[in-house]
């Protein structure tokens, strides 16, 4: 399944590289609703809140409203999640405050994913797992953890109904993803499996449909360079 996304921040859908770089933004949301709204499910991320840079709160219920989304950023606290979905989207993404570091460990944080599971239901949350070299990658991808997808997932498990994997190092590069990393992590979970970065063609959309894989693509689609 192919899930187009957006991305929100500054009151625009913007597509950054490697989650830094401004390369496109709109403001045309209608179109871009319409052209979405075929779709199974749709990914709407509040960059503005993952990067604890404000939120784009309005923007993301009009869009949870008109489209079958799943929707992430900022979401911290079982009261934050149930506001996400309370404003229409389907399932809520949990990234960062899945996992707790100090300065001698970094550990998944199995008593939130325990408490957010119980609170709102495992079927209604998708945790994202963010990396860059292999690790780990928080708070709007500026920290990075010592720790793997390989030990993480097992872990998180019983809590959750879904993963996002995001390979932040070719995040909106169209570079294609690595199917290998794909492959390895489609052996770590029987939930679904959702990846993004760096996705550039329907050929890779299939491959990954043949390995039970859901693909975001950003980039690929708002330069036209996969149609959709």
């Amino acid at each position: 399944m192919l899930i187009p996304s957006i991305d929100l921040m500054g009151g625009r859908i913007v597509q950054l590289v490697q989650g830094e770089k401004l390369a496109l933004a709109f403001d045309d949301f209608e179109y871009w609703i319409e052209r979405f709204s075929r779709f199974p499910l749709v990914q709407l991320i509040d960059l503005a809140a993952a990067l604890r840079q404000g939120d784009n709160a309005a923007l993301v219920e009009k869009f949870a409203r008109r489209l079958p989304v799943q929707a992430g950023g900022g979401s911290h606290t079982v009261e934050r999640a149930r506001q996400v979905l309370a404003s229409g989207a389907q399932r809520v993404i949990l990234g960062s405050a899945l996992f707790s570091a100090t300065e001698s460990e970094a550990r998944v944080n199995t008593e939130f994913a325990a408490e957010i599971s119980a609170a709102i239901g495992k079927a209604k949350i998708v945790a994202g797992i963010d990396t860059r070299n292999g690790k780990i990658a928080v708070k709007g991808w500026k920290a990075q953890l010592a720790l793997t997808p390989d030990a993480a997932i097992p872990q998180l498990d019983p809590f959750v109904g879904a993963y996002l994997y995001t390979h932040v190092d070719g995040e909106g590069l169209l570079g294609g993803f690595p199917m290998a990393v794909a492959e390895r992590l489609r052996t770590l979970t029987t939930q679904q499996l959702i990846v993004a970065g760096g996705i550039r063609s329907q050929q890779e959309v299939d491959t990954l449909h043949a390995l039970n894989i859901d693909a975001v693509v950003g980039m690929a689609v708002y330069t036209d360079l996969l149609k959709v």
